[in-house]
């Protein structure tokens, strides 16, 4: 499972062969969320209510370059690192 971005103890990952819509999971502490990169919404799992703004905040800056990886990702291809938020 290849982590594209680290940030205040949040961990983004994204996976090969995944399920539509596009997406990622955001992981913190004992917490995991998906969250659909066109929307920004989460479709399934929970955060806590910060590290959900924070990641929010992340994704909007950084859509691009997700949907970039999500297609790598469908293309069995490595995805690529992505900023963390500063």
């Amino acid at each position: 499972m290849p982590t594209v971005s680290r940030f205040f103890g949040i961990v983004i990952q994204m996976f090969w062969r995944e399920h539509a819509p596009p997406h990622f999971h955001a992981l913190y502490g004992e917490h995991e969320v998906l969250i659909d990169i066109r929307t920004l919404e989460p479709i399934g799992g929970h955060l806590l209510k910060r590290a959900l703004t924070l990641t929010t905040e992340w994704a909007m800056e950084h859509r691009q370059e997700l949907m970039e990886n999500w297609d790598l990702c469908q293309s069995k291809q490595p995805p690529k690192q992505i900023a963390p938020l500063e």
